[in-house]
């Protein structure tokens, strides 16, 4: 598997600790596009778009985002043509994050979940793939109006 790229703004740095010695213990390489690892210490928007740019380019397979809610990383993230980021905050919705709607990018909320629960969402988004079938119709349905909205 290819490293994951992670961001986190200043609003969730500590909770990234969490996050990536989640990873390590899982054997999963990292590499952090997070604000307090840049030199101009960037705004959350930025952080975002640097990941999403990283896994369109596909240099990593997936990415882990986190801020204070979740949603302005998810936001950003999902401006970027061909990425689909999904804020999750149970395991449920991380795992279909995958499976229905091949998400490459997960969002989370420092200050809305615990350190426990984000492993768990972590480990149910890292152990699903996307399953194909009737949801590849749907993806491709988010793709042909996302190019429809590109052309505008």
């Amino acid at each position: 598997m290819k490293p994951i790229a992670i961001g986190a703004d200043d609003a969730a740095w500590e909770f990234r600790s969490i996050i990536t010695n989640h990873l390590d213990s899982l054997n999963i390489t990292w590499v952090d596009f997070s604000s307090d690892k840049q030199p101009d210490n960037r705004y959350y928007p930025d952080i975002a778009d640097a990941v999403a740019m990283a896994i369109k380019e596909d240099k990593f397979a997936r990415g882990i985002l986190i801020c204070g809610t979740g949603i302005g990383m998810s936001i950003v993230a999902n401006k970027v043509p061909g990425i689909r980021a999904a804020q999750c905050h149970d395991t449920f919705s991380a795992e279909r994050a995958r499976k229905s709607n091949n998400a490459q990018i997960i969002t989370l909320g420092a200050r809305v979940i615990g350190p426990e629960l984000a492993k768990k969402i972590i480990d149910a988004w890292l152990n699903s793939e996307f399953e194909g079938g009737g949801s590849s119709v749907k993806v491709e349905r988010i793709d042909y109006y996302q190019n429809q909205h590109l052309a505008n």
